[in-house]
């Protein structure tokens, strides 16, 4: 990447948008300029960039034609009413919140479907994928083409950092209630969080399904390019800060070659796989950590057609912030 870029973080002061200007200096993205915003109640704060403290301005008062690049870590309300104007001023963006439809912003997960960005053209728009979708895709790209599928079988135990750090402030809090004998008062979570696990991310629909078991379902069958694929998914939010754990169940057109997995993902770029006699945890392995962790390799109980395995990985960080850095390394290098 020779050249150097302006760039702009909307929601600069979120989970995601604290790891993605992280990351923006770990990785020594080209950043020439780099603009933090946020909404109005965010204005004064400061993050960390190179040895200076970048503050925070708001992106209502902000002019997309000082930048080329622009992530979108905010809410979804944030980046549909953003968005526009930053298309209109010419810039290309990056949207982690889920809000633009695939047809506009085509979700993008680099080590699977990175070959969509050559039908684009500037101003270009992508999304990064939720959380676990990333992971998800990250884990099974080096499988395509090894295993015909049938179905995908997927639990995915999502930690509360994905509603941002009100969702953090919420477990901590519910957590010191219960530990001091306090009465719980639940607020961003519809009950106690606390030492339990809950069976529902969000509302239903009216077939039962939330808007994020939808959204994991529609948005692996566009990354893995299987549009036909049949998908079950069912969310459960975990008591957990941070890291997605995802339990994973494989149904193929044929019997399973159980070591020629294990050296497909043993060799994939981004997968770490944990040996047979062990199994990754979120807070013991992926935290922190850039990869995605894959474990417990195994066949059907009575179905040798059959695949299961464990997944976990950093939602805020692999599965949102470097997802969303690596797409803009790409386009930098390739297309900007």
């Amino acid at each position: 990447m020779s050249q150097s870029l302006a760039i702009a973080v909307v929601g600069a002061t979120g989970t995601v948008g604290e790891n993605l200007v992280q990351l923006l200096e770990e990785r020594e993205f080209p950043v020439s300029d780099l603009h933090l915003l946020a909404s109005r109640e965010s204005v004064g704060q400061s993050l960390a960039f190179r040895g200076k403290n970048l503050r925070v301005r708001a992106v209502d008062d902000f002019d997309f034609t000082q930048v080329r690049l622009v992530f979108f870590a905010a809410a979804e309300a944030i980046t549909c009413e953003q968005a526009p104007r930053a298309l209109a001023a010419g810039c290309s963006l990056i949207d982690l919140s889920g809000a633009l439809p695939a047809e506009q912003a085509p979700r993008v997960v680099p080590e699977a479907n990175a070959g969509v960005l050559a039908g684009l053209s500037a101003p270009y728009q992508l999304s990064s994928p939720s959380s676990a979708a990333t992971a998800l895709a990250v884990a099974l790209s080096p499988l395509r083409d090894l295993l015909r599928l049938r179905r995908i079988n997927v639990t995915a135990c999502l930690a509360v950092s994905t509603l941002g750090r009100e969702g953090v402030n919420e477990l901590g809090r519910q957590t010191t209630q219960l530990l001091n004998m306090r009465p719980l008062e639940p607020q961003v979570f519809d009950r106690q969080i606390a030492f339990n696990l809950l069976g529902r991310v969000g509302s239903s629909d009216a077939d039962g399904h939330t808007s994020s078991e939808r959204r994991l379902a529609a948005e692996i069958r566009e990354v893995l390019g299987l549009p036909d694929l049949k998908v079950s998914a069912t969310c459960v939010q975990a008591p957990v800060f941070y890291g997605d754990s995802l339990s994973v169940s494989l149904e193929l057109e044929e019997a399973l070659d159980l070591p020629a997995v294990r050296t497909a993902l043993g060799e994939a770029p981004g997968v770490e796989l944990v040996e047979e006699d062990d199994y990754p945890t979120a807070v013991g392995d992926a935290v922190g950590q850039d990869a995605v962790y894959v474990g417990r390799l195994r066949s059907g109980l009575t179905d040798d057609a059959e695949l299961n395995l464990w997944i976990t990985s950093d939602n805020a960080r692999k599965g949102s912030a470097l997802n969303a850095v690596q797409l803009g390394e790409l386009l930098i290098k390739h297309y900007l």
